[in-house]
């Protein structure tokens, strides 16, 4: 088993077990108010839940289906491109970073490889999508800067780089869609805070306050 296949199979388990543990997290009946960590108090905030529904859930099935269809087209097709750069990231490094004239093409080339990885599996996933989806519209602006550098507009070359780059910018801007982890972890929490905590725990009555006959109100 190649190193790049053997990261290939970690990000998939890595993305896995996060999103089980922010489902957990999430969970009022697991992780009671008192001892919620911050991100599950950020979470919880009616304008966080509120734009997070805008951006993952508030679409239609078509909608949704096309979203899915389009982040495993950008996923499965992109992600040898990283196990590619990370099987020799010293040719990649003296090939295409080099001419950029960027300080430490070595260290760069390790990065593009694993932004086009890790990035591939959370579209795939649609865990984490906006982060995902940022990692390869990055590497595919770099990409496309280099192609124009060194061979002018030439739509031949440039033409796979771009659809890569339009469609990773797409979801991007128009999120996973809800049939994805993200879509799992919004929906779950947007229905906790309309359902309110099931921890089978009663909710808390004001105490009554003692007046004495005598006190004025």
């Amino acid at each position: 088993m190649t190193t790049a296949q053997l990261l290939e199979g970690f990000a998939g388990l890595t993305g896995s077990l996060m999103a089980l543990w922010l489902l957990r997290l999430n969970r009022p009946d697991l992780a009671p108010a008192e001892t919620a960590g911050p991100l599950t108090r950020l979470l919880q905030r009616p304008a966080v839940q509120g734009g997070l529904s805008r951006y993952v859930l508030e679409k239609g099935t078509a909608a949704n289906l096309g979203l899915l269809a389009l982040r495993l087209a950008i996923g499965l097709m992109m992600i040898h491109h990283g196990q590619d750069k990370l099987a020799n990231p010293q040719a990649f490094a003296d090939t295409y970073v080099a001419p950029l004239h960027l300080p430490f093409p070595l260290l760069l080339a390790y990065v593009a490889g694993f932004s086009e990885v890790v990035g591939s599996w959370l579209l795939i996933l649609g865990l984490l999508t906006p982060l995902g989806a940022l990692a390869i519209t990055g590497t595919m602006a770099v990409a496309a800067y280099h192609h124009i550098l060194t061979a002018g507009l030439n739509i031949y070359v440039l033409e796979l780089v771009v659809l890569y780059l339009g469609g990773s910018l797409a979801l991007l801007l128009l999120g996973p869609g809800r049939l994805s982890f993200d879509g799992a972890i919004t929906a779950e929490l947007v229905r906790e805070s309309v359902d309110g905590p099931r921890d089978g725990r009663p909710a808390a009555q004001p105490q009554a306050v003692a007046v004495s006959a005598g006190q004025g109100a």
